[in-house]
């Protein structure tokens, strides 16, 4: 039996970087979202960009360039609640539409993104409110 294959292998660079791209559409289409985001979006971009590929089996440049990612506590400094993390989902969620790819891998991207989503939240509404 042989091992699955990874995202990147299933997708490859140029869908992860369609991937980033269609994201960052929809994060300009979305106010609350975007208002966290600096005006130029391009180096979040890349950052992302890199990320993506890492995590999905690809090149290391992420790790080369910045370091182990520490996702939470890169974005700590931003109030992530539980309706933020489905606006960047949702987003995230339009992004992956619009790239052609097999199940297993839209599965395993879609998990992948909850779980990491869900990690981000930092901020919980008060009880009973």
């Amino acid at each position: 039996m042989s091992a699955p294959l990874s995202v990147y292998t299933l997708l490859g660079e140029e869908k992860i970087h369609q991937l980033v791209d269609h994201f960052y559409e929809e994060v300009e289409r979305t106010p609350d979202l975007r208002k966290l985001y600096p005006k130029d979006l391009e180096p979040a971009r890349q950052r992302l960009y890199w990320f993506l590929l890492h995590v999905f089996g690809g090149p290391a440049t992420y790790l080369e360039k910045r370091g182990h990612p520490m996702l939470r506590r890169r974005h700590f400094q931003w109030a992530i609640d539980p309706e933020m993390r489905d606006r960047w989902l949702g987003c995230m969620g339009k992004a992956l539409d619009q790239i052609p790819m097999e199940a297993e891998a839209r599965e395993a991207i879609t998990t992948y993104f909850f779980r990491a989503a869900q990690h981000m939240v930092n901020r919980h509404p008060p009880e009973g409110g």
